[in-house]
């Protein structure tokens, strides 16, 4: 994986991780406001040698202090020092509870005693620390004194004495904070990556990329008035949404260059991908670029193509296949560029049975010979198996993908049903892209100021050469220089 994924799995869920480090402060926050507060005080206490001599006998002294500190320490928290201490100051709790709340250590190599002692006020922890030191040199001279009663010959002696702090020793609320949100990021980078490896849905070209090689013949950046505006001339010629599925007509025309068949399946792997409102628009714009097209609602259970353009869906497909009236005069216009419409007709038991006949073979063949272009909306493939049915009659098949939709197991077994029947996959087209975040695209559009005009051309699906852009008088003809404009819109998908 790229850092660029990385990073736009970051961005992807950073309210994830910005809530995570939240929690995690609020919590310690929280932890902190009820914590009792605890205060600690130290005491610091120098053993030295009583009797002095020669430097040779000094540094022995100095060793032998050294040696015996460790013990000293170890000695401050038994109950010869910490009795006599409970006794002084009235406690009520064992030589053991007491041992809990003090502590003692020593530095190397130096003869330096500190004793720490905690409790829930300055005053009480500065008064144990006290007693705690004090009744350790009373200790260490009995231990270290000598059997006739003499002095003993190791001295401790108190060189800072215990005072009462200023502020509380825990909770330390600045660490808590900074510990909150050290966690807080932690488990917020941990969950992302956790959440990235479980979703498996669709949300851009590098997860189409894991599924197949597929061309992507273009991008359909989500808009919120395509509910209300779903065809391609509810919006303005230079709306970004026009310009996409002029760019996916391109391509597709570039698909389709060496197949003979003119026919073109637009098929999704689950419904509300939009693969409807891709077959409508794409036979609008490829009548706008002055191509004979009819479009042919093979959508038997759910047709859609009717509502959209206004037409009578009552007799339509399934009225021609089984042979109550001529396909022909069964045609609907719409639109001021010739587009012939033939919507499903009544909605059949059989839907598969009827696209899979030879009399739907026979239509296609007969719409091929008279148009240009020929569109079929069809279901849905994994639902049910009419498009996988279907398209084996057709030159190629669109698979609609809709943008965080479905997921890669889902497609996987889509394009597996399409390659079970030998269908030709001509490319993708990805819809519902967002505008904004991590997984949208980025386009340049061209500014189209006069209607676009038409000239003949050899090819059945570019019967007519688009030309673009009249900028400063300048005509220019889209070719696949213009078409790979975008690096994502290229005819092999990259």
């Amino acid at each position: 994986m790229e850092i660029r994924e990385y990073l736009r799995i970051l961005r992807r869920n950073w309210l994830l991780t910005v809530g995570c480090v939240l929690i995690a402060v609020l919590t310690a926050a929280l932890v902190s406001l009820i914590a009792k507060p605890t205060y600690t005080a130290t005491t610091q206490l120098f053993v030295s040698i009583q009797n002095s001599g020669s430097v040779s006998e000094l540094q022995q002294g100095n060793t032998f202090t050294q040696a015996r500190v460790q013990s000293y320490v170890k000695t401050a928290k038994t109950p010869a020092v910490l009795q006599p201490v409970i006794d002084e100051l009235g406690l009520d709790v064992s030589p053991a509870g007491l041992a809990e709340k003090v502590q003692a250590s020593a530095d190397l190599n130096t003869v330096l005693i500190t004793v720490t002692a905690s409790a829930a006020s300055p005053v009480d922890a500065a008064s144990l620390a006290q007693a705690t030191g004090d009744s350790l040199v009373r200790v260490v001279g009995d231990l270290e004194g000598t059997s006739q009663g003499g002095a003993s010959p190791v001295k401790l002696s108190v060189i800072t004495p215990a005072i009462a702090p200023s502020e509380p020793a825990s909770p330390n609320v600045k660490l808590n904070l900074a510990a909150g949100v050290f966690v807080g990021l932690i488990l917020g980078l941990a969950l992302t990556l956790l959440r990235s490896i479980l979703d498996q849905r669709v949300r851009n070209e590098s997860d189409l990329r894991k599924v197949t090689d597929a061309p992507l013949l273009g991008g359909i950046s989500y808009d919120k008035d395509a509910e209300t505006k779903p065809l391609l001339t509810q919006v303005a010629a230079q709306s970004p949404r026009a310009e996409s599925f002029r760019q996916i007509r391109t391509n597709l025309q570039f698909a389709q260059v060496n197949r003979k068949s003119n026919s073109v399946l637009v098929t999704s792997s689950l419904p509300a991908e939009g693969k409807s409102t891709t077959a409508t628009n794409l036979a609008i714009a490829l009548a706008q670029a002055g191509q004979s097209v009819v479009l042919v609602d093979a959508d038997l259970r759910r047709p859609r193509v009717d509502d959209y353009l206004g037409l009578e869906r009552a007799a339509g497909l399934t009225t021609a296949l089984i042979g109550q009236a001529s396909v022909d005069d069964l045609l609907q216009p719409w639109g001021d560029n010739g587009l012939q419409v033939l919507t499903s007709g009544q909605v059949p038991p059989n839907p598969s049975e009827l696209l899979g006949s030879t009399a739907m073979k026979d239509l296609l063949t007969h719409l091929e010979s008279v148009f240009d272009v020929v569109v079929i909306d069809a279901s849905p493939l994994l639902p049910v198996t009419d498009s996988a049915v279907l398209a084996q009659q057709v030159g190629g098949v669109v698979v609609v993908v809709g943008s965080n939709k479905l997921k890669t197991t889902e497609l996987t077994r889509s394009l597996a049903a399409l390659k079970l029947v030998d269908a030709e996959i001509l490319g993708v087209v990805f819809n519902l892209i967002p505008t904004k975040g991590p997984d949208s695209y980025g386009y340049s559009y061209y500014s189209y100021a006069s209607p676009e005009p038409t000239e003949p051309s050899t090819h059945p699906l570019s019967r007519r050469a688009k030309k673009i852009g009249t900028s400063g008088g300048t005509e220019r003809t889209l070719t696949s220089g213009a078409m790979s404009s975008h690096p994502n819109l290229s005819t092999n998908g990259h």
